[in-house]
């Protein structure tokens, strides 16, 4: 984590993309800032403190994930969402719950490769820039004999005159490279060859890993072919960007930072969790595993050694945050061990109309600034008084009370319906001005709102 952020600070950011939910926001910036709080304390109580994982309590669409999702972004942390459900018991067809471990040093292994990318972009430019001219003038073979004849000062200076050309020619070149007016012309370059014969390897159920691992082996034994391609001079010089920074960057440093990155700064969103939560019920049908489920997770979340292809992985320090409904069961039907590993409890409540009404217009990216962008691109400008914008709101909540709560998801549903007209005409709209009222929802919308049956599957 670069400059820390304050819980306040935390919360002011959350604010900019998730409306209301204030004690969420509260709870996962303290979480995040004791994470800070850890590495300042002293080295014998810092392997001590555990981190403060959560469980977010709340009905689907409410911003339980949009919260994990921008407190990762926000902490520059490996983030990786997986839905509980996924994984079954040890013994039984499905994800052992060890994978989710390998997913996330993947992603980190991923976000540290791409920064190191990023900070050595410049130099590879450079290299790739020389390489390039070298291709359109190439380095001129000494003519030995015709230079041997003549005496050594005048063939001195005729190697010094054709240096000086060369030299000149090279830079009118990088003029012109530099200005795009060569961005027409053709030329060769070696290119990796990407056909290489494919090896099926058949793994069992949760062995996943495994599959991956040896096909991986198998082709780095394969020695390395090149092709020799003809491309434009723009394409030809982002193949030898990539090529000249993977040069440049440490694969080893780059494995360390994000074994480091994910063992103290990782953050594992478990959605569904409440599909988990019952206990046995004498094994009939699917919920014959999902106490084992738990017994599988709980190693995990107290922290043990995961095994990678990069490494071992630590998990004593891993942010967990569950997520679910908990409409059926409680999180207090998980097993007792579980729940103690879970210090911080936080409800999301439903969302209200005014909710509704915010969540169109405050967050950064709002339904209708994505709306009016996504038309400005045909040329055509939408606009949404505020009467409209209400009655959006409205029937949404109107909708979410009726048939199945899906929270703010409803609004996209609406939403897609409303301007699915407007969508589908734009390109021969050019240059208008479409004003969005409340009676243009209303006329749009009513007759599905109306039908309690129809609303059920359009809305």
């Amino acid at each position: 984590m670069h400059q820390p952020l304050t819980p306040a600070e935390i919360v002011r950011e959350l604010d900019k993309y998730v409306v209301g939910q204030r004690e969420a926001k509260r709870m996962v910036a303290i979480a995040l800032r004791n994470r800070w709080r850890r590495q300042q304390v002293p080295e014998h109580l810092r392997d001590e403190i555990a981190p403060k994982n959560i469980i977010m309590i709340g009905p689907t669409g409410v911003g339980k994930t949009e919260i994990a999702r921008r407190l990762a972004r926000l902490a520059q942390s490996p983030f990786l969402k997986i839905e509980a459900s996924k994984f079954t018991e040890v013994g039984y067809v499905g994800r052992d719950v060890e994978s989710m471990v390998r997913d996330l040093t993947e992603l980190a292994v991923n976000m540290v490769r791409s920064e190191e990318l990023e900070a050595v972009k410049l130099k590879a430019e450079e290299i790739a820039e020389e390489k390039l001219l070298d291709i359109l003038l190439p380095p001129k073979r000494q003519q030995g004999d015709k230079e041997a004849a003549l005496p050594e000062p005048e063939a001195m200076h005729n190697a010094q005159e054709q240096s000086r050309q060369a030299d000149s020619t090279r830079e009118k070149l990088r003029k012109l490279l530099k200005k795009g007016k060569l961005d027409d012309r053709y030329v060769e370059i070696d290119v990796p060859d990407r056909n290489v014969p494919m090896i099926e390897i058949f793994a069992g159920a949760g062995m996943e890993d495994m599959d991956y691992n040896l096909r991986e082996m198998l082709g780095s034994m394969m020695p390395r072919r090149t092709k020799r391609r003809k491309v434009k001079i723009p394409e030809a010089r982002e193949i030898l960007v990539v090529e000249e920074s993977q040069k440049l960057i440490d694969m080893d440093k780059v494995i360390k930072l994000a074994m480091e990155r994910v063992e103290h700064s990782g953050i594992i969103f478990l959605d569904e969790i409440d599909k988990i939560a019952g206990r046995e019920s004498g094994g009939r049908g699917p919920d014959v595993s999902r106490e084992g489920v738990q017994r599988d997770l709980l190693p995990i979340v107290e922290g043990s050694t995961v095994t990678t292809k990069y490494g071992m992985v630590r998990t004593d320090h891993i942010l967990f945050i569950a997520s679910g409904a908990f409409h059926i069961a409680k999180p207090s039907d998980l097993i007792p061990e579980l729940q103690g590993r879970f210090p911080i409890r936080v409800e999301l409540t439903s969302l209200t109309r005014e909710d509704f009404v915010r969540i169109l217009k405050e967050p950064e990216n709002a339904l209708i600034v994505q709306y009016t962008a996504l038309m400005e691109t045909e040329d055509v400008k939408i606009t949404f008084d505020g009467t409209a914008i209400e009655e959006i709101a409205e029937l949404a909540f109107q909708v979410n009370s009726r048939t199945e709560n899906i929270g703010a998801r409803r609004l996209h549903t609406i939403m897609e319906k409303l301007l699915s007209e407007i969508s589908f005409n734009a390109p021969d709209l050019k240059g208008q001005v479409i004003p969005i009222t409340k009676e243009y929802v209303r006329d749009t919308l009513q007759e599905i709102i109306k039908d309690e049956d129809l609303s059920r599957y359009i809305l």
